[in-house]
């Protein structure tokens, strides 16, 4: 697979990944993700979190709720949900893993949902409204994240 040697490229991201004062209730190690704001937190420790620019779902795919990271993949392959072919019968009905996946470099399964925190191939969309409830990343954030958290992990969506 040719990646590129731009590909984790730092710049792709419009929205930089910080480390930002946090007063939150959950524990160091807790992903909240707000989706007002289109950001998401990893709880770090003493009153820190570090911060992320996602993209998130666009109207009428918005949800909230609390679970796990029950899989992380990398490279995954993705196959569309049913309901997404209903409304888009020109997408691909699998697409292995790689650089052209909507699912970019890294995804982390949220419980028995059909929703990811997952990479993007597209970095324009960070900051917007656009997926289908999924979380968007950068492919530098996603794997940045990944790396960071484990299965089991807390992730708490907030709108």
């Amino acid at each position: 697979m040719g990646f590129g040697p731009n590909f984790f490229a730092g710049s792709s991201s419009p929205i930089s990944r910080e480390v930002v004062m946090y007063a939150g209730p959950y524990a160091p190690g807790t992903v909240v993700i707000n989706t007002s704001e289109r950001r998401l937190y990893l709880v770090l420790q003493g009153g820190r979190a570090l911060r992320y620019g996602i993209g998130v779902g666009r109207d009428g795919f918005r949800w909230s709720g609390v679970h796990r990271i029950s899989a992380k993949r990398e490279w995954p392959s993705w196959t569309p949900p049913k309901q997404m072919l209903r409304r888009r019968p020109d997408l691909p009905r699998h697409m292995a893993g790689g650089i052209d996946n909507p699912l970019g470099a890294r995804a982390m399964y949220l419980g028995s949902t059909l929703y990811r925190i997952h990479g993007s191939n597209e970095p324009e969309t960070i900051g917007q409204a656009v997926s289908s409830g999924c979380f968007r990343m950068t492919n530098e954030d996603v794997a940045d994240l990944y790396d960071r958290v484990r299965v089991g992990t807390t992730v708490v969506v907030r709108n």
